[in-house]
């Protein structure tokens, strides 16, 4: 920081000076160019980038061949991540703390809430569209506002209960497009139109499964990131090597391994690209921490925070450009409500943090540190 920069004072004596008047003075140096790593353009950009690889390689395993190996991707995406993040650390550029047994016992409760967070998310985005998905997510946001406000001493101010209105609003019209969609489309029988709804059904209550779990995790890594002090890839490094043998022994003992089921979830012409996709998966999530990082440091909170409200719409046409979710016009106008209920509450977090302190507790009141942040941010993306 330039505030921490020792400068060297000179002092010039009057008879040092050049005798001659006729003698230019040097000109000052041209301003150093800003490196292109301190250009906000290119975190931006790579956070919005990170998080749609995510979404979609997500979805590309979960619906496209049948696959029900929900514990098995899990686990070999935590083992990805702590590979990944163990040579950026060996290399050099990121840094976390060693594993250490204390901090782990007490951050064990967080990696169990994790667990449950990123299994109905997966469960969720199995049978939801990108679309719908992204924009239920936003309902996580309320239930954690009122998680501060009852656990915390937090407030909600007006123009939040305003964008809350707003989500709920786009929830319910992205459900009701999703319903007369498969009515129109299926209704000509009844027991196909029965099985969509169905499976739409089962996508809402695992929605809901997932706002629970997700408000709980952040609610709970609030609270304990106080105990253990955790900065960064801190989080990231924990919740992985904690969760990885949970997954692993879910995925033995929970998930089939017959060779008919492998083969179904891995059929032959397919099997590489279903792999790829885990791994980049696994690898998108390393990114998302690591861009959100760079954005929070190159840029103020305030941006990475409207960033984090905007990135939901590229994430929502990804589903509509990438994969044959429905494009309609009550579908679209979902998007778009839930689109404008993010940037109005970020707006209205950005006005309450400008507000002086009264005495009161704000909505939030300990700063995450920013792979929280980012973890908090991509949950409810």
């Amino acid at each position: 920081m330039a505030d921490d920069k020792k400068r060297d004072d000179y002092t010039i004596e009057m008879s040092d000076l050049p005798k001659s008047r006729d003698q230019p003075m040097s000109s000052p140096r041209p301003p150093m160019p800003v490196p292109s790593t301190n250009n906000p353009i290119f975190p931006v950009l790579s956070y919005c980038g990170s998080s749609i690889l995510m979404t979609c390689t997500n979805k590309f395993v979960l619906s496209g061949f049948g696959f029900n190996l929900n514990f098995l991707l899990l686990a070999v995406q935590g083992i990805v991540c702590v590979v990944a993040i163990q040579v950026c650390k060996s290399s050099g550029i990121i840094t976390y703390r060693d594993f250490n047994t204390d901090e782990a016992r007490k951050w064990f409760p967080v990696s169990l809430l994790l667990i449950g967070t990123i299994y109905t998310s997966t469960k969720a985005l199995q049978y939801l569209s990108i679309p719908v998905y992204t924009i239920f997510k936003n309902l996580t946001i309320i239930i954690i506002a009122y998680g501060e406000v009852l656990w915390f001493g937090g407030s909600v101010t007006g123009m939040a209960l305003f964008s809350f209105g707003l989500m709920v609003l786009s929830s319910v019209i992205a459900a009701w497009a999703d319903i007369q969609h498969a009515l129109q489309n299926y209704g000509h029988s009844e027991t196909e139109a029965s099985a969509k709804v169905s499976t739409l059904n089962a996508g809402y209550m695992w929605m809901m499964f997932n706002c629970l779990c997700s408000a709980a995790f952040v609610l709970g890594m609030r609270k304990r990131i106080k105990l253990t002090n955790f900065k960064d890839f801190d989080t990231m490094f924990y919740n992985n090597v904690l969760s990885i043998p949970i997954l692993v022994a879910a995925s033995l003992f929970l998930e089939d391994w017959s060779s008919a089921n492998i083969e179904r979830n891995f059929p032959t012409l397919q099997r590489n690209r279903i792999v790829m996709a885990m791994i980049f998966s696994g690898l998108s999530s390393v990114f998302i921490s690591y861009t959100s990082a760079w954005c929070v440091r190159v840029t103020s909170s305030t941006t990475y925070s409207m960033v984090g409200a905007l990135n939901k719409l590229p994430i929502a046409l990804s589903g509509l450009i990438f994969f044959d979710a429905p494009i309609t016009f009550p579908s679209v106008s979902a998007i778009a409500v839930g689109f404008v209920s993010g940037i109005v509450y970020s707006w209205a977090k950005v006005k309450q943090s400008s507000k002086p302190n009264t005495g009161g507790l704000p909505m939030t009141s300990q700063p995450m540190s920013a792979s929280s942040q980012s973890a908090r941010d991509s949950f409810k993306s």
